[in-house]
């Protein structure tokens, strides 16, 4: 039993990932077309944040240690809709972002407002390429 359990432990440590560090998240982004970006640089970090039109300070990212990940869904007819980055893991060279949508219900009663729903944040820099995959509800 006991061995059983440390076997259990150990896979589970292997697995884990150091958390995501929130930089920007809400519904009113100016960034209108669904879009999922990887950046790795300052120049691109200040061009995504004007796009984005935020009117707060930039979030500072160290470069030489993180990068930003970030997902925008574009825009929505009605109050509701939610993203949110829950995780990424190491895939062989690539790293995988994992981000939850969340909609309205059909029966919902709803504010009737444009939103733009988005979630940026900082993950430990990585080499390869990164792509999106939404989790499980």
């Amino acid at each position: 039993m006991i061995n059983l359990l440390a076997v259990l432990v150990a896979a589970m440590l292997q697995g884990t990932v150091p958390p995501v560090r929130s930089l920007d998240k809400g519904t009113h982004s100016e960034v209108s077309a669904a879009r999922q970006v990887t950046i790795r640089d300052r120049e691109a970090w200040l061009s995504l944040w004007r796009a984005h039109g935020s009117s707060r300070p930039l979030p500072a990212v160290d470069f030489s240690r993180e990068m930003v990940v970030a997902v925008f869904l574009g825009s929505r007819p009605t109050a509701g809709y939610a993203v949110e980055i829950v995780g990424y893991r190491q895939a062989g060279d690539a790293i995988v972002v994992q981000y939850r949508e969340t909609a309205p219900a059909p029966d919902a009663i709803t504010a009737q407002v444009i939103v733009s729903p988005y979630d940026v944040v900082a993950i430990p820099k990585r080499t390869g390429n990164v792509t999106f995959e939404t989790a499980g509800r």
